[in-house]
Formats: structure tokens, C-alpha cells, sequence
């Protein structure tokens, strides 16, 4: 048999190679080859969202940086089908003194502070929790009224604010089948109720995205942002109950909570709840109209170029309050009213008037409400019909 010597030097390289001997096509003191380094490995792609996470606590990661689809993925609640009550710690409930009017609707208020943080006390301003606060409020709309419960009404809505490093963000949930969820574009629910034995069919508005800055944003000379709007002194400062079954003061209450810094009583004004007759009605009338007016009658609001002023702190019987002053922009409505507020007139008053109108171009405020508030409107009226004329001259 003929050996191919060729193939025999083939062989004998391969097996070289193969089995790295001394000897074989080099010296002793050859290197053997290389290996190749392996690839480094593609980690997994993250499959945990923060939204999903379940938990017995506030889910604060997800709050802080996502815009979760359900409301019970933040787990503010211990029931998430009942917003209304057993927040989770440190989650409390907090109430005003005046409130905004929203078709009659019950508002449930929880306020989470994050642990060892705080924010100051302001007599006049809007106080500011610090980032990683949430406010959470709940509306309800009653089938009557007249009656108190949760038997008597119906979830709607759970609006949160929350404060993330890129500032306050606004998210509204709509509740149906017992779940809340995300809405942008808002919505309109049809609902009726009997008022004091009148039957009120509307389409309650819940707001869009877009909506809710109107009424929360403030405006500077660089900035547009969205803000709290019930967080003032003269609202907070009323006395709630506690676990104990005593009272105490609100204000007192949130910095005895290592929350609120410099509280000082003897500087917070005070607003009463409208339907208190005990109370001085100016300040009743004030309160009224700061909560639903002055979010936007502000020199930063929405309603800025008005001109008008309905802060609590303003004094109502200055021009800028609307004594005697033409607004600007507004045709005066179908009985051509001139002036915001004529002392000791009420009906000639275009503050009166805006609250019971309901043409889209004439309704105040234009967020928030389709139906009237008689309770309020009445309040307005009898305070302005009680303003001596000598205040101001409207000829």
C-alpha cells in the first residue's frame, strides 16, 4: 500500500493543533492557542413593572414614576374598591371648612407625606407638600341630597396629585364595577338626584388631563406649573375628630404629625362652612368664593387677565375685589350686567349672576359644574345685598 505523505503531514498538523503537543511544528516553550473570550451576555429584559407589584404598604416606586392604568396598583388603600375610608399609613384624611362645588357631589381627602418630610405653615398662601407627597380625593354623587351615606350615592371619580421630581402631576381615575381607572380625554356620566324635592338630571363632567390644569396651574413669567388649590390656612383650620373620639385642630393635628413646620393658630384665618349661620356671613361668603373662585381669580390663575381678586386675604371692599369694576371680555350676559359685584345689589352683581348662568360662555366657574348651586349662590347674594353702597359708586 502507497502512503501518501501529504496526508500523513496533514494529519499529524491537525492533530497538533488539536491536542496542543510540545514538539509538534514548534518549540517546547510555544504558547498553546487561544481560546476566543466569550460574548458578553445580553442581560433579560425587564419584565417587573412597578405598577404590578403587589404589596401591603403605599406602593411609592410606581407613585414617583409611572401613571399606573388602575388606581389599586399604588395601593393607597386597604380596600382598593373603597377609596373612602382605611387609607394605608401614612395616608390620613383631611377636611375643609369650605368646599368647592361639584354637582352636590360627597369628596373624600387623603393626604400621604412621605416619612421625615415636611413643608411650612402660610397664613395666606397656598401651602405646598414636599416631593413624594399625594393628595387623593374621591367624589361621590348622592341619589338624594338630603341624605348621608354610602348606601345613598355612587363612586365616580378618584383624582391624585401627586409630587414627583419634575413637580405636581395630575391623574384622574373613573370608577366602574368597583375599579378605577386611567382616564385622559375625560368623561361624561348622566346621573340624577333629588334636591330638596327637585330631580336634577345632568351629565356630570369628569375633567381631562388638559382640563385639570385650568383650575390648578400657576403661571410666572418662565413657568406654567400645576399647584394644590385647597391647601390654605382659612380652610384647614377647623377642629376634626380623631381615633380617640376627641377633637383637635387640623393644623395643630398635621404638625403634632412632624408634617407642617411654624404653625402659628393666632395668625390663621379662619373660613366656616356656608350653611353655618352662627358665622360671620362675610366670612362665609369669602371662604365660598375663595375655594371655587380664586384658583383662577388670582394673579397667576387661569383668569389672571380678569383682573379680578377673590383670594380670602383680599379685602372685599377694594376694586380689585370687583367693587364697582367692569370685567373684561364679557358681553354682560342677557340682562347686561356691568359690574363684578354692586354693593347692596346682588342681582345687578355679575359675580351673583355667573353662578347661576349655564350658557357654556357665561357659567362660572367653567370647570366643574352643570348644575346650580342654590345653597351657595344664595350665600353670595345675601352677603353682597348686605355690602353698604357707600363702598363703593357704581354710577
Amino acid at each position: 500500500m502507497i502512503i501518501n505523505p501529504f496526508k500523513i503531514n496533514s494529519y499529524l498538523a491537525l492533530l497538533c493543533i488539536t491536542l496542543s503537543v510540545t514538539g509538534c511544528g514548534g518549540s517546547e516553550d510555544a504558547e498553546p492557542p487561544k481560546l476566543a473570550e466569550p460574548l458578553p451576555e445580553t442581560p433579560p429584559a425587564e419584565t417587573t413593572d412597578v405598577c404590578q407589584a403587589q404589596s401591603t404598604t403605599v406602593n411609592w416606586q410606581a407613585l414617583m414614576s409611572k401613571d399606573c392604568q388602575n388606581l389599586h396598583d399604588y395601593s393607597l388603600f386597604i380596600e382598593p374598591s373603597n377609596p373612602t375610608s382605611d387609607p394605608r399609613a401614612p395616608g390620613q384624611l383631611y377636611q375643609l371648612s369650605t368646599e368647592l362645588f361639584s354637582n352636590y357631589a360627597s369628596k373624600y381627602r387623603f393626604i400621604f407625606i412621605p416619612e421625615n418630610s415636611t413643608f411650612n405653615f402660610s397664613a395666606t398662601e397656598r401651602m405646598e407638600p414636599p416631593v413624594g407627597s399625594v393628595l387623593v380625593k374621591t367624589f361621590a354623587l348622592p341619589y338624594d341630597t338630603q341624605v348621608s351615606g354610602k348606601g345613598n350615592e355612587v363612586l365616580i371619580e378618584t383624582r391624585l396629585l401627586i409630587h414627583r421630581e419634575t413637580g405636581w402631576t395630575a391623574l384622574t381615575y373613573q370608577w366602574q364595577d368597583q375599579q378605577a381607572n386611567l382616564v385622559i380625554a375625560g368623561a361624561n356620566i348622566s346621573h340624577t338626584l333629588n334636591n330638596q324635592g327637585e330631580q336634577l338630571t345632568f351629565d356630570y363632567h369628569i375633567p381631562s388631563k388638559a382640563e385639570c390644569k385650568v383650575c390648578h396651574q400657576v403661571t410666572t413669567e418662565h413657568t406654567s406649573v400645576i399647584k394644590p388649590i385647597g391647601l390654605k390656612a382659612h380652610v384647614l383650620n377647623r377642629q376634626v375628630s380623631t381615633t380617640q373620639h376627641s377633637s383637635i385642630n387640623q393644623l395643630t393635628l398635621w404638625q403634632n404629625n412632624g408634617w407642617l413646620n411654624n404653625v402659628d393658630l393666632t395668625q390663621a384665618p379662619q373660613s366656616f362652612p356656608i350653611d353655618d349661620e352662627s358665622a360671620d356671613l362675610t366670612s362665609r361668603a369669602k371662604g365660598y368664593l375663595d375655594i371655587n373662585c380664586a384658583h383662577c381669580h388670582n394673579p397667576h390663575g387661569f383668569a389672571s387677565i380678569s383682573g379680578l381678586r377673590l383670594g380670602f386675604d383680599v379685602s372685599h371692599t377694594t376694586f380689585e375685589y370687583g367693587i364697582c369694576k367692569q370685567p373684561p371680555g364679557w358681553d354682560g350676559g342677557p340682562d347686561g350686567l356691568a359690574y363684578d359685584i354692586v354693593p347692596g345689589n346682588g342681582e345687578k352683581s355679575i359675580v351673583h349672576n355667573r353662578q347661576i348662568l349655564s350658557a357654556a360662555k357665561d357659567r362660572m366657574p367653567p370647570i366643574g359644574r352643570e348644575i346650580v348651586h342654590h345653597e351657595g349662590t344664595d350665600l353670595v347674594k345675601r352677603w353682597i345685598d348686605s355690602l353698604a353702597p357707600s363702598i363703593g359708586n357704581c354710577q
